[in-house]
């Protein structure tokens, strides 16, 4: 397999025909592939359809980048643009929701297009392209307005970029903000794009902070172990933001598996988040009593380290909430954001949204 990280992303699989020259695909798949292709696009690495098991048709890495049939439907409560980023722009690519946090998308592009994405209606279109020009604004707003003191760099995977952009990009927004932190998939999707050079730049512009994506055991491989381990020893904090998922990870025994992998290689589980009622995701959608039963298997085996918050990202841009604080009645969930409002969230959360 090429080792060279740009080579991998020429080498992107972004066709169906191109899939059945190493998978045999389910007539589901297919189907899928066929009509959802101008939905959102295909797009896995040769290295992370690798690690595909070819004769598993509910293997977790096929899951999370080969559509099916049910990410066509549009389930009540689902929407194009569930957290209300592109509301909440003060300009273009800047997304403002909390009074000293900010979120800028430098790029739209990803080395791996997984089919639970928040951000489908953007991230693979051509079309929807963050310009440089969007940077420099967002770092004007940042310096005039020195209260927002935490950046996060998204897309998109802000590591698709060359590294001369991430260097021209952070200089553009570090002296403006205390806190960066890169939101990146690429030590799980594309390990070979943690380069010494990428290291070295990371290094010089510390702190940062990353914010990686592990979501199942059969992701931590030798490649990824090396990236991990080289961000850290070039200063960078880690962190792991995982996405429960039906099928998928929901089990304790799998995600135990996961945490102490990623301890082992200097990366906190972070965060274990409710999917986002993005359309076409409620198959993966886990209800949330079966969410804080896992919370709850996992508390005696694992130590404060190896324990993420389990949080939802309440729909219509209301914020971040621990699932924990949610108030139960009957099969609904209500829940209270930051800001005081209320919200029900239906069926044990894989149902409706209702603003109360």
């Amino acid at each position: 397999m090429n080792q060279n990280w740009t080579a991998q992303m020429r080498g992107q699989i972004r066709t169906l025909a191109q899939l059945e020259e190493h998978i045999v695909l389910t007539a589901d798949e297919r189907q899928a592939l066929q009509t959802l292709a101008s939905r959102f696009r295909l797009g896995i690495t040769p290295y992370y359809l690798g690690l595909i098991d070819p004769n598993d048709p509910d293997c977790p890495i096929r899951r999370q980048s080969i559509p099916r049939m049910a990410e066509a439907l549009r389930a009540v409560g689902e929407m194009t643009d569930p957290l209300a980023e592109d509301r909440d722009m003060p300009t273009p690519a800047l997304t403002r929701r909390y009074p000293n946090r900010a979120l800028l998308y430098v790029t739209h592009m990803c080395a791996v297009y997984c089919r639970h994405c928040t951000r489908r209606r953007k991230v693979s279109d051509p079309g929807s392209a963050v310009r440089r020009s969007q940077w420099q604004v967002a770092a004007d707003w940042l310096r005039d307005h020195p209260e927002v003191d935490d950046l996060v760099l998204s897309g998109g995977d802000p590591l698709t970029l060359s590294d001369q952009r991430i260097q021209v990009l952070l200089a553009a927004v570090r002296p403006h903000v205390a806190i960066v932190r890169i939101g990146t998939r690429q030590p799980t999707t594309l390990p070979q794009r943690i380069t010494p050079a990428l290291c070295a730049l990371l290094s010089a512009a510390q702190p940062i902070y990353i914010m990686t994506h592990f979501n199942h055991p059969k992701e931590c491989t030798p490649e990824a172990a090396r990236a991990l381990e080289a961000l850290a020893d070039a200063g960078c904090v880690l962190s792991n933001q995982a996405v429960l998922m039906r099928g998928i990870n929901d089990s304790a025994a799998v995600l135990s598996r996961l945490h102490k992998w990623l301890l082992a290689h200097r990366c906190r589980p972070y965060r274990l988040y409710h999917c986002d009622y993005t359309e076409g995701t409620q198959q993966f959608r886990t209800p949330f009593s079966r969410g804080l039963e896992i919370m709850r298997s996992l508390r005696g085996p694992s130590s404060g380290l190896g324990m993420p918050e389990y949080m939802v990202d309440l729909p219509h841009g209301w914020g971040k909430v621990r699932v924990c604080e949610g108030v139960q009645h009957g099969a609904d969930w209500v829940f209270t954001s930051w800001e005081g409002r209320q919200m029900m969230l239906e069926q044990d959360g894989v149902g409706g949204v209702r603003v109360l």
